[in-house]
């Protein structure tokens, strides 16, 4: 009878996601600057403006670049220089608590933790299961 071979962890693997993500929000959160809410959210302040801050049912404008920790870019409104309207309530949890903590003009560095944004099913190929993302957002205006 042939030995069966151990698979190694696949990089792509739920298991790995997981572990590097946790890894990563640990040491991150020792940085300067980097702050963390109870819910595990951890953010640093880039720039803070005294604007209006939105509500959780808001439309707000926003410009934001949006990575997985492998330097992976999903969204980039700064590259396109067309920001995206987008309506608070509609977001994952991380980022309506994010938003709802800034003021009008301010910029922020978001990291997700999975569980505030598509957790363990991710979204097809683009964001795999257990992915912290990390944002960079610039509250640029609170439509209604």
């Amino acid at each position: 009878m042939a030995k069966r071979e151990k698979k190694g962890k696949s990089k792509s693997s739920a298991g790995y996601n997981q572990k590097i993500g946790e890894d990563f929000l640990v040491q991150n959160a020792q940085k300067e600057g980097v702050l963390e809410t109870a819910s595990g959210l951890q953010y640093k302040i880039i720039e803070e403006e005294d604007g209006q801050k939105p509500s959780e049912f808001d439309t707000v404008l926003i410009h934001q670049r949006a990575l997985l920790l492998n330097g992976t870019i999903l969204e980039d409104t700064y590259r396109q220089n067309k920001a995206d309207d987008v309506k608070i309530e509609e977001l994952i949890e991380g980022l309506q608590e994010g938003l709802l903590m800034m003021n009008k003009g301010s910029r922020y560095k978001f990291w997700v933790p999975s569980d505030l944004g598509w957790g363990r099913k991710g979204t097809s190929n683009k964001i795999p299961p257990f992915a912290v993302l990390a944002f960079d957002i610039r509250l640029v205006d609170i439509l209604t």
